[in-house]
């Protein structure tokens, strides 16, 4: 194969990529590279119309980025005891996508102390299940995105804009114990640090 078709081949893997995507903001990024890729392409070969349309594209996800990145959004937290028929079925039906991250888990209703769902303009986004060890430390079970919304607004929220809740019932420091890659991926984006035991520690900001 010649340049060329590398180019084209390349922008065709990228544009199928991002068609398996569960994020829309992962979605438009890599769609983004693909179509410009492609625009690169049909400007070398002289296709002006691949080169327009993928042109197009690349500017309508720039516009939805941009969009994305610059909406304000709501979020609140709605609270639920262990034995809520929604908070049981919503486990059951993000079950398998749970298990990618935390596999092994199983939901045990008594050991929640702290239980809410993060709603992002009244959709629920997420799920946070913990409970205080030691006095002043909060061990994470379960703290899941739903795919869609997995660009971790969720965790700034949880982490940032909830310290002043959790430190009220005298929550000092976060503890996890990371259950795959992603996880630990994860937890080091958000300011996690791994501790000797392997566990990862956060410690709440003043």
């Amino acid at each position: 194969m010649d340049t060329l078709q590398i180019i084209g081949y390349t922008a065709s893997v990228i544009i199928a990529v991002s068609m398996t995507l569960n994020s829309i903001v992962k979605f438009r990024w890599v769609n983004l590279a693909g179509a410009a890729t492609f625009t690169a392409y049909g400007i070398l070969i002289k296709a002006y119309p691949v080169a327009f349309l993928n042109g197009f594209i690349v500017l309508t996800d720039m516009f939805y980025l941009f969009r994305i990145y610059s909406k304000k959004e709501l979020f609140t937290t709605l609270e639920v005891r262990g034995s809520n028929k929604y908070l049981l079925s919503f486990l059951e039906f993000y079950d398998k996508d749970i298990q990618k991250f935390f596999p092994g888990f199983k939901y045990k209703a008594d050991l929640n102390t702290i239980s809410f769902f993060v709603l992002r303009n009244m959709n629920v986004a997420g799920i946070f299940l913990a409970h205080k060890i030691n006095g002043n430390t909060l061990k994470v079970g379960l703290d899941f995105v739903v795919p869609q919304y997995r660009d971790y607004k969720n965790a700034k929220f949880i982490y940032k804009r909830l310290k002043n809740r959790f430190k009220e019932e005298g929550i000092e420091k976060v503890l996890v114990f990371p259950q795959s890659a992603n996880h630990i991926k994860y937890l080091k984006k958000i300011g996690f640090e791994k501790q000797e035991d392997g566990t990862y520690l956060k410690i709440l900001e003043k």
